[in-house]
């Protein structure tokens, strides 16, 4: 998906600007009039210097940090699954994340963990951080991330049980509002058997539990 129509009022080519995965010139140069303004708004608190470029940066950047919309599920997953015999649980932990809070735009991060019972396939090891990666480069909550981590893991791969827990801290809840900085949000998913057997459910958080 590429963001393309926008508006052209008040928007000026920019040559610092090229197309990216997501953004594309125009969009770019939009994205660096609203900073600008931002800036202006502020006023002499802003040094002119230091964020002369800043509009520029913060255009570019956004095209990286919101990438996670431009990846196919289908494609990310394509080739990395193997038939093996294996009825064992997988988990893999402590996968780092940082992603968007959709309400303030500000930055939560933490660590990921999933687990799975395979049905007769396994998916390549590196697939599944970079699953993660493609739900948390986006405008998220954790809610939302931590669900759609689960569907697609359960319905590409089609394991018997899928468990999800995500574990991240919000600068939203650190830098503003509450101002509580070491507060700890914690939301878990789970699928299949890993939902309808305790056992294996609690094997699986007891995984977790010894990052």
């Amino acid at each position: 998906m590429t963001i393309s129509q926008v508006p052209r009022n008040n928007i000026s080519d920019n040559s610092n600007f090229q197309d990216g995965n997501l953004l594309n010139v125009q969009c770019k140069q939009q994205l660096a009039d609203g900073i600008s303004g931002l800036l202006s708004a502020i006023g002499n608190g802003v040094d002119r210097e230091g964020t002369a470029k800043t509009p520029t940066r913060v255009a570019n950047m956004y095209d990286d940090l919101l990438s996670g919309y431009t990846v196919d599920t289908n494609a990310l997953l394509n080739g990395a699954l193997f038939e093996v015999e294996y009825d064992e649980m997988v988990v893999v932990k402590d996968i780092d994340f940082y992603s968007l809070c959709e309400h303030h735009l500000l930055p939560f991060y933490g660590k990921v963990h999933v687990g799975y019972l395979p049905d007769q396939k396994i998916v390549g090891l590196s697939k599944i951080p970079r699953l993660v990666e493609m739900f948390a480069r986006r405008l998220q909550v954790q809610e939302r991330m931590t669900q759609q981590i689960a569907t697609v893991m359960d319905e590409l791969i089609e394991p018997i049980g899928v468990g999800i827990v995500i574990e991240a801290q919000h600068l939203c809840a650190a830098m503003r509002g509450v101002k509580k900085p070491n507060t700890v949000m914690t939301t878990s998913a789970v699928r299949g058997l890993f939902k309808r057997n305790s056992t294996t459910r609690d094997e699986f958080m007891g995984h977790v539990r010894h990052s």
